[in-house]
């Protein structure tokens, strides 16, 4: 009876042991930091963009002079990411409103103005975050515009090329804001006896430096 009473003890003492581990807390694990997403900058976006403009022209019959004045307009637009580098194009079109003229070796004046430049560029930036630094380079297309008082004038829509640089940064998810800097070189055109009474040669130069802002929503 004696050993049937301490085999029940015994079984009623292993029972709580087991019990109360049972009921025992485990071991405390600390949640993971939170961590911001990282920004993609990968995706199509469009926008808009304005500025200033200041650049140079030159005559075969006149000094160098320059035309200055705003430009504004759309952009469209494609970034690929891959690590830190992001890869894109971009094309845009802006009114503008350049326009600047000279008396020297030209004493009625001689002017030089464009109405419009698209340009269609590489982009090459370096994602740090939600901020992009880049530069870029392309083609660049415009017209040039001739005049001389008394005379016909002459205009002609150029291909050319452009580069400079830029940063981007990311406001909210969709929505970045830019300010960039181009070198535009139009070339010339030859406006010949519509410009110079008498010359069958004429060439009217072209080049701009554009300082732009802008923004774009990312899809």
């Amino acid at each position: 009876m004696k050993r049937l009473a301490c085999a029940g003890l015994a079984l009623l003492a292993l029972t709580g042991a087991a019990w109360s581990a049972d009921l025992a807390p485990g071991p405390y694990y600390k949640a993971p930091p939170y961590l911001p997403p990282v920004y993609s900058w990968t995706g199509f976006y469009i926008g808009a963009n304005g500025g200033g403009a200041f650049g140079w022209s030159k005559w075969d019959t006149t000094n160098s002079f320059n035309p200055t004045g705003g430009v504004a307009g759309g952009t469209i637009g494609y970034n690929y990411q891959i690590g830190p580098a992001v890869l894109g194009v971009e094309g845009d079109i802006d009114w503008a409103g350049l326009n600047g003229s000279t008396t020297s070796g030209c004493p009625a004046g001689c002017s030089t103005s464009d109405s419009w430049l698209s340009t269609v560029r590489g982009r090459l930036g370096y994602a740090a975050g939600r901020f992009m630094p880049y530069i870029t380079a392309g083609g660049a297309f415009g017209n040039i515009e001739a005049s001389t008082p008394g005379l016909a004038g002459g205009s002609a829509t150029n291909a050319g090329w452009t580069a400079g640089a830029g940063l981007e940064f990311a406001i909210v998810p969709h929505w970045t804001i830019k300010a960039e800097y181009l070198f535009v070189d139009l070339g010339k055109f030859n406006c010949g006896a519509g410009c110079s009474a008498g010359a069958a040669v004429d060439n009217v130069a072209f080049t701009t430096n554009l300082i732009r802002g802008g923004f774009n929503y990312r899809f």
